[in-house]
């Protein structure tokens, strides 16, 4: 079993204590920014080794009976068919995709809010589509001399031009499905319109990233930079933090920047501001439970090479340029690591030049390093899986687990049927395969039972993989790297 370095059930309880606080504080009503990921938080689940992905999506399920949720979506992204990284899906799509998870969840949504509306056709459109669907849908519009001209956004014809989202629940959590879709925005007008109204209500923000209670160069803000490298995120000394109360905290440049003028907002609605500084207005108790801070940096060490090969193959695919590269390579060096010390890495390299064809290597429970080679039947990454299942399973590496008969007659249909170049099965494929001989051999159903056993291994390629092959690694919960090299000179890879 892994190091735990995270409590997540302290996570649990003290999150949710802090935040009904912090409702408090506010006279009963919080609109809460949520940014990062609710749902599947994996960073932050490698990052500190105890964290659940769903940590925070279980959290507020403990404050159901209070929350409501809020989703922005910017206008302008639908109209732009914007298209989030991660999971291949526009924005409008991966709206609907939240509202199924936190219905599912047994969360309220409560409403959808259009931001920068001005007319874009394929907004009108989605819009009623939203209708249809039985959704509440509310339009914010664009502000001239946003965020600067404070006298016209605090006024009756900046946010008070707003829809007033009507909301019924103590707890208000604006979420959205990326970043730039409006989130603060929204907290802010709805706040303005809930005082003129005579209504109390506060904003405060989550954000769990970089952790504000943790020194400045600890490899878990670290890691964050190197996985916002694109972004270009920095983090920070809290400066405001530092001047009012003489603490040093960390925060990151884009809420140091736009601080003084949310202060400013915060004047003009409040008559004077609740916070001092962005620290303040953020409710992230992660910080707290860590219980083995070694561990941690540890796990955090490894993401940011992790990320540093990441970067590399989107550079080798034309995807980013040299800064994302360079920047994590200084991260490297701040934390005092290099690529040689994740040891998968020479492990797969030597096998590959050793056989003359692309190898991978994984990093097992025991610490034993664990190889596989392309043959005529397997690519090494199935090869690789296969491997690792037998020693998981106690199988002495001379037992074949699938018969070449098995395997041939698959092979054969995705050249004849299916118009494949290459024959070699893919992992889902070789693990198809695999669930067929289970039920006939005893090895392959022993190895077959090891497969939950591989979440959280480390695994390196001395290629970049298919995506169907990266994929299920990441479905099996593998952390994969690979080397910015492809296994053929060709310009189209799958």
């Amino acid at each position: 079993m892994s190091a735990i370095g995270f409590d997540n059930d302290l996570y649990l309880k003290t999150q949710s204590e802090h935040i009904m606080e912090r409702i408090a504080h506010f006279g009963g009503k919080l609109y809460l920014e949520f940014g990062g990921k609710l749902f599947d938080d994996y960073h932050a689940s490698r990052v500190l080794p105890g964290f659940h992905p769903d940590s925070k999506i279980s959290m507020l399920v403990k404050l159901r009976e209070k929350t409501e949720i809020v989703i922005a979506i910017s206008a302008a992204d639908i109209e732009k068919n914007k298209v989030r990284g991660d999971l291949g899906i526009t924005y409008d799509m991966d709206l609907l995709r939240l509202v199924d998870a936190f219905t599912g969840y047994g969360l309220y949504v409560g409403s959808v809010v259009l931001t920068q509306w001005s007319e874009q056709p394929a907004a009108v459109a989605y819009e009623k589509k939203l209708k249809a669907l039985g959704l509440r849908t509310y339009r914010h519009y664009p502000i001239a001399g946003y965020p600067s001209a404070l006298s016209l956004i605090v006024s009756d014809e900046g946010y008070g031009r707003n829809d007033y989202i009507e909301t019924t629940h103590p707890l208000v959590v604006v979420t959205a499905p990326g970043p730039g879709s409006g989130k603060m925005a929204t907290c802010l007008s709805q706040i303005y319109h809930e005082q003129k109204r005579g209504i109390k209500a506060g904003y405060a923000k989550f954000e769990t990233f970089p952790i504000w209670n943790l020194p400045l160069n600890h490899p878990v803000n670290l890691a964050y930079e190197a996985a916002t490298a694109d972004l270009n995120d920095l983090n920070m000394i809290d400066p405001f933090h530092l001047e009012a109360y003489g603490k040093t905290v960390v925060n990151y440049n884009r809420d140091v920047e736009v601080f003084p003028v949310l202060r400013a907002m915060f004047d003009r609605i409040f008559g004077t501001s609740p916070y001092q500084s962005p620290t303040d207005m953020g409710v992230n108790m992660v910080g707290n439970c860590i219980c083995d801070d070694e561990v941690c940096r540890a796990a955090s060490r490894q993401e940011i090479i992790r990320r540093y090969y990441d970067a590399l193959c989107e550079r080798r695919k034309g995807n980013c340029g040299d800064a994302p590269v360079q920047k994590i390579e200084l991260l490297m060096e701040k934390a005092g690591i290099s690529v040689a010390n994740r040891p998968v890495v020479a492990a797969a390299n030597v096998r590959a030049s050793e056989t003359g064809a692309p190898a991978a290597a994984m990093l097992m429970p025991d610490g034993s390093i664990l190889t596989g080679k392309t043959s005529t039947l397997l690519g090494a990454s199935s090869a690789l899986i296969l491997n690792a299942l037998k020693k998981l399973a106690g199988i002495d590496d001379s037992v074949k687990l699938i018969s070449p008969h098995l395997i041939e007659p698959v092979m054969e249909f995705k050249v004849r049927y299916l118009g494949n170049h290459n024959p070699l099965l893919h992992i889902d494929e070789i693990l198809i395969v695999l669930a067929i001989a289970a039920q006939q051999n005893e090895a392959a159903s022993a190895a077959y039972a090891c497969l939950p056993q591989l979440k959280g291994l480390e695994v390196h390629s001395s290629v970049i993989l298919s995506q169907v092959d990266a994929s299920t690694f990441k479905k099996l919960g593998v952390n994969l790297t690979c080397e910015p090299a492809y296994q053929s000179k060709k310009y189209y890879h799958k």
